[in-house]
């Protein structure tokens, strides 16, 4: 009777796993696809197809590149400053819905704030008086109602942005 531990009739400190008596070698399987031909039907389309997909999106971006140099440096320094404004504003509680109280975060409103007081001073000589000075009425209201919204004050002339407008009372 053969021990069932035994490989060929041989314990396993008697076998050579690397003996090439025991191996078969073989060569690997012909293949009868020719040089670059395309043999799934399937995967033609597929590759027309995305092929398609890139042209359709190279197009999109330089249409996109297109329109954004039609875009005149105010209104790009204008919309950023909204922008800002808006996200401060939600963050300090102040939008328009009923679960506002939940999205207060006063150390994010800090930082938005901030951003937007320096944009709107390093911007102001770029942009006209007119655009600058309702930007800066949005950041006094800011900054105005984030001293409201905090449990303890910031002193004066060291809330948010203040150090680029100068003190808000």
């Amino acid at each position: 009777m053969q021990d069932p531990v035994a490989w060929n009739g041989k314990r396993g400190w008697e076998v050579n796993p690397l003996s090439i008596r025991s191996m078969t070698l073989r060569s690997p399987p012909k293949s009868n696809r020719k040089q670059g031909e395309v043999t799934n039907q399937a995967s033609d389309e597929a590759a027309q197809e995305r092929e398609e997909r890139w042209a359709r999106q190279e197009e999109a971006a330089s249409s996109a590149t297109r329109d954004i140099a039609d875009v005149p440096a105010v209104e790009v320094i204008t919309t950023a400053a909204v922008h800002l404004m808006s996200a401060a504003a939600v963050k300090l509680g102040l939008a328009d819905d009923p679960d506002a109280a939940a999205q207060l975060d006063l150390d994010e409103a800090r930082k938005l704030i901030n951003a937007l007081a320096g944009l709107i001073t390093a911007g102001a000589p770029e942009i006209s008086d007119m655009h600058a000075r309702s930007l800066r009425d949005g950041l006094r209201s800011l900054q105005l109602a984030f001293r409201e919204a905090s449990t303890i004050p910031d002193p004066i002339g060291k809330g948010p942005g203040e150090k680029w407008t100068g003190p808000v009372n």
